[in-house]
């Protein structure tokens, strides 16, 4: 397993949901949970870190929702699961990025 970072805003409403599916996942996967938080309004936040939506959750420094970065003030997200749109990734989509082959979707 890589690193995995939070990325969220402050004030946006699913940050909790995706701390939620990020445990949910790592439990699934019989993992102590584990990962680094950052919060878009602290200015000590990494370069790498700045300018996308709220959550984001990187894995190894990629976007698990594939979007990337946007330009200008990064705002809430949506993520294309396969049950539809959802403001965060489900638990099994979370849980493949982490690289575990031996989750079965």
């Amino acid at each position: 397993m890589g690193t995995i970072e939070l990325i969220y805003d402050a004030n946006c409403p699913n940050v909790p949901e995706a701390r939620k599916q990020l445990r949910e996942a790592f439990a699934m996967l019989d993992a102590a949970p584990r990962w680094q938080e950052w919060c878009t309004d602290d200015p000590n936040i990494p370069e790498h870190a700045r300018g996308y939506g709220s959550p984001t959750i990187l894995v190894d420094g990629r976007d698990l929702g594939g979007s990337g970065r946007i330009d200008g003030t990064a705002g809430c997200r949506v993520y294309l699961t396969a049950e539809g749109l959802d403001c965060v990734p489900s638990v099994e989509e979370i849980a493949v990025a982490l690289g575990f082959d031996r989750c079965v979707l």
